[in-house]
């Protein structure tokens, strides 16, 4: 095990920190945008007054939705020594959370922690999720950087074994993805309207996406005709109305190509309304099931306390199936539509004598998720006893 390097204090003119926070923000996926707001909430809540600036992939994005932030730059396509003065002008920079170090993009979130470490700047990875990482490049940022950062906090043990094979030699700490504690909005009746939603009829939500990095070889019209056979069986089965949840732009394609398999397509509906990740989470209230590959649409599903069947497509899916105790598949393959019809309708008639442990569960992780913020916290402290040091100096020095 080793520990962060020495590094000389970075000391602020007062003793108002300044924190950076680092992720793939901007608008992209619901889902990091929910953990951008589960940070900030957790930054605000240790430390009200502090300068919060948010590095983004669309500045104008963020600045609208997240106005907690104080100042919000872009961090792609930008000037190289605009970007280093802002982050040489940090106390704090705090990496994440979620999926981001994987290949392509390790390496890129990576070299501005390294540049803002060589300031002097503490670093803090918050619940971040690694994997595949097979690219070389990627490989060596990983096990260069993450020594060197004051804490490294991985959202599930398939990121902690990706980041042990890669042979980053630090202690993990494992906890659970921040947006287990994103608060629900109200999702109206109006809203539902607009959305040509029927009411007094069971609901179930279906996520889908693209089969991703972890199955590339599987057949997209076979995949697409699954879950339609999943959707047409719950339609039948629990005469319920489908509501496709695109939790990213690129689902929309996905969910409309399921649509046109379904033998039952007037049963179903995709939202096309843009909502923040606490309206997301609200629309949950409103459902009876929840069967889907996007992580973070089960996160909302569990938390709102619904039967969840998850799709798995990588190993943070099967990871958070394996936490909550839903059914863990081995994959979306046309083949295993069987298996998979007969899971969700084991979980419907089991649900009710399984609510509790699954509950109980949910609350064990989105304990671990205050967890890292009381991680994050306590090297806010330590930094604060550093800005308070730096302060007294600085009134010594300029006394008669």
């Amino acid at each position: 095990m080793t520990h962060a390097a020495q590094r000389p204090p970075s000391f602020s003119r007062t003793s108002v920190p300044r924190i950076g926070v680092l992720g793939s923000y901007g608008g992209f996926n619901i889902g990091d945008e929910s953990i951008l707001a589960c940070v900030l909430g957790c930054l605000r809540a240790h430390r009200p007054h502090a300068r919060i600036v948010v590095f983004s992939r669309n500045a104008e994005h963020t600045r609208t939705h997240h106005r907690c932030a104080d100042e919000v730059v872009d961090w792609e396509g930008v000037a190289q020594r605009q970007l280093l003065d802002t982050l040489s002008g940090l106390d704090l920079l705090v990496l994440g959370g979620g999926g981001i170090l994987y290949d392509g993009e390790a390496r890129r979130y990576l070299r501005l922690v390294r540049a803002a470490q060589a300031h002097g700047v503490r670093t803090f990875a918050y619940a971040v999720g690694a994997g595949p990482l097979r690219e070389p490049d990627d490989r060596e940022a990983v096990r260069s950087v993450l020594p060197q950062m004051d804490d490294v906090v991985v959202r599930d043990e398939e990121s902690g074994l990706v980041l042990d094979e890669v042979g980053v030699e630090r202690e993990l700490t494992v906890t659970a993805d921040p947006a287990l504690l994103l608060s629900a909005e109200p999702f109206t009746s109006r809203m539902m309207t607009h959305e040509g939603i029927p009411t007094g009829k069971r609901l179930v939500g279906m996520s889908v996406r693209e089969p991703g990095r972890a199955a590339e070889k599987l057949d997209e019209g076979g995949y697409h005709a699954l879950l339609a056979d999943v959707a047409d069986f719950l339609v039948r089965r629990l005469d319920a109305h489908v509501v496709f949840l695109p939790m990213e732009r690129h689902d929309v394609r996905h969910a409309h190509a399921v649509l046109s398999h379904m033998s039952a397509p007037d049963q179903g509906r995709i939202m096309n309304g843009t909502y923040s990740p606490g309206q997301v989470l609200g629309f949950m209230r409103h459902l009876d099931l929840a069967v889907g590959m996007r992580l973070h649409f089960l996160i909302f599903a569990a938390v709102s306390g619904l039967p969840v069947l998850p799709l798995p497509y990588s190993g943070k899916v099967f990871d958070f199936a394996r936490r909550v105790g839903a059914p863990a598949l081995l994959g979306v393959a046309r083949e295993q539509a069987g298996l998979l019809l007969a899971e969700v309708d084991r979980l419907w008639d089991e649900y009710p004598q399984r609510r509790e442990e699954m509950q109980s569960r949910v609350r064990e992780l989105c304990g671990l998720a205050q967890e890292t913020c009381a991680r994050c916290g306590a090297l806010l402290d330590e930094i604060d006893g550093g800005l308070r040091t730096g302060s007294d100096m600085e009134d010594l020095s300029t006394r008669p």
